[in-house]
């Protein structure tokens, strides 16, 4: 290079003869004359082309890579086991060689077709209000001193890059309904658009281009909330763009925590201090909460919570039970034997039936297949049962979660004759008064040292006792005039003589 540049300058600039250069440079007037007349700035050497073992074999992996091309990913055989095919044939080369020449055809195939290689991508743009964007990822957390893997919903509004983030133990369409009720509340609007992969949840089935048949309860969430769903091409899940980027900034510093709820509520809380902190990546001196901002007052205005639960329809037991997830909830008694609805949410089972809520529990869920699912009780639901089988008290599961005043007093009772039927009637007072009522009677009669149900019942009815009304003062037009006695003789000239003696 230094060599080239002295020719050029000695022939351009000070006019020697390629005589004089070659006799000053020690290199044939030839050489010199070929620099020159050919302009060469930089000088370049002919390619190499060197002889490889895959020479031999290169027609032939070729046309095995053209087939392969034209099938399925999945149905595809990968470059090592064409080499092992090409070692069958008498191929001695290292396999590096043999990736080398696939990179090189698959490149010059893309050259060929004018199409873009994997990995290359477009950036997108928004505008305020346009569109937000959901995903799910697995993460890892300590709740009550264990280790849980979380399903994580990731929700992103794409202009100012406000996002929200609620952990579930389950990734199911009740969760995606949950996760959308809080974050839209929390985001304090609807955009126009929301992206998706093709979910499960969502889709049930994946058509040609853009077709797709949607879940029935998940278009009737989008109907609710008026907004339309767009879904990304099969396996092309990055055309959301990144929706998962504030994922590092969060886990890496969560802390242990009791329970989901409290998780979930720092999250929420650290999601909006993060706007404030985070600059916005395409607008220099804003943050991502100032562009929120701007951008909720383009938002829809948020309509009640959709009533994201999924139904399904169960046989009540004899045992007044219904079985879901493994696990049991009890049913009032007058429903067992009979089929029933079973709303599911997020964090509670509601059943109904007849037009009426029957029964609501604490969702639980046990992913352990290795533990048994658990029974969860209301023993208000077997009252009815107790009353015509008052010996069932004794040894009833339901009946082990009774406040401890209820508990006091049957422990009492049980010891006298007919204390059991004495201490089911004084439960089923539940069922017509309120139970903290019926509760406070029990103590202050076990407070009293009376603990019977005759006692229970005159405390309960002091207690529930309708205060009297406060007096009224008349209006000066409606004052007596004669004030009335308190005399009885009046009544004497009512009666007859004969009798008055």
């Amino acid at each position: 290079m230094a060599l080239l540049s002295v020719i050029r300058r000695w022939h351009l600039r000070e006019q020697l003869s390629k005589r004089a250069i070659a006799r000053r440079t020690g290199l044939s007037r030839n050489t010199v004359r070929k620099y020159l007349a050919s302009g060469v700035v930089e000088p370049r050497y002919p390619k190499r082309k060197s002889r490889s073992k895959l020479d031999r074999f290169a027609e032939k992996l070729a046309a095995w890579l053209q087939r392969e091309a034209t099938k399925g990913r999945k149905q595809r055989l990968s470059t090592k086991e064409l080499a092992a095919e090409l070692q069958q044939l008498g191929y001695d080369g290292s396999y590096d060689r043999v990736c080398a020449f696939a990179r090189c055809w698959r490149r010059e195939q893309q050259e060929a077709a004018r199409t873009a290689a994997r990995g290359t991508f477009v950036p997108l743009v928004f505008a305020p209000g346009e569109a937000f964007q959901f995903d799910w990822s697995e993460d890892w957390a300590v709740i009550g001193a264990e280790r849980v893997k979380l399903q994580v919903a990731h929700f992103k509004l794409c202009y100012c890059r406000a996002f929200v983030l609620r952990a579930y133990l389950l990734q199911t369409q009740e969760m995606l309904f949950d996760a959308h009720n809080h974050a839209l509340a929390l985001l304090g609007g609807v955009p126009r658009r929301g992206i998706y992969d093709n979910m499960g949840t969502a889709v049930d089935r994946i058509g040609a281009g853009k077709q797709r048949d949607v879940n029935s309860r998940f278009a009737a969430m989008v109907s609710h909330y008026v907004f339309e769903a767009e879904f990304c091409n099969r396996a092309a899940g990055w055309e959301k763009g990144r929706v998962q980027d504030a994922r590092r900034r969060l886990w890496h510093t969560a802390p242990a925590f009791e329970t989901l709820s409290a998780l979930n509520a720092w999250l929420e809380s650290r999601c909006v201090a993060l706007w404030q902190e985070t600059a916005h990546p395409e607008r220099p001196g804003h943050t991502i909460a100032q562009l929120w901002e701007e951008e909720r007052a383009q938002l829809m205005a948020l309509p009640q919570p959709f009533d994201g639960y999924i139904e399904h329809t169960k046989r009540v037991s004899p045992t007044c039970l219904i079985h879901f997830e493994r696990n049991r909830y009890s049913v009032p008694a007058s429903f067992a034997n009979r089929p029933v609805s079973v709303r599911v949410y997020a964090e509670r089972i509601v059943v109904a039936a007849e037009a009426q809520v029957l029964a609501e529990h604490a969702r639980v869920i046990v992913r352990n297949h290795e533990r048994a699912g658990r029974t969860i009780y209301d023993w208000r639901h077997y009252l009815s049962v107790l009353q015509r089988k008052p010996g069932a008290l004794r040894n009833g599961a339901p009946f082990t979660e009774l406040p401890e005043g209820f508990k006091r007093l049957q422990a009492i009772l049980l010891k006298r004759a007919g204390g059991d039927r004495e201490m089911v009637e004084i439960l089923a007072l539940v069922l017509h008064h309120d139970e903290q009522a019926v509760l406070t009677a029990v103590e202050l009669a076990l407070e009293a040292g009376v603990p019977s149900k005759q006692h229970v019942l005159n405390i309960l009815s002091r207690l529930i006792e309708a205060a009297p009304p406060a007096p009224v003062t008349a209006p000066q037009a409606l004052a007596l005039v004669v004030e009335p006695e308190a005399n009885v003789s009046r009544y004497d000239g009512l009666r007859e003589v004969d009798r008055a003696a």
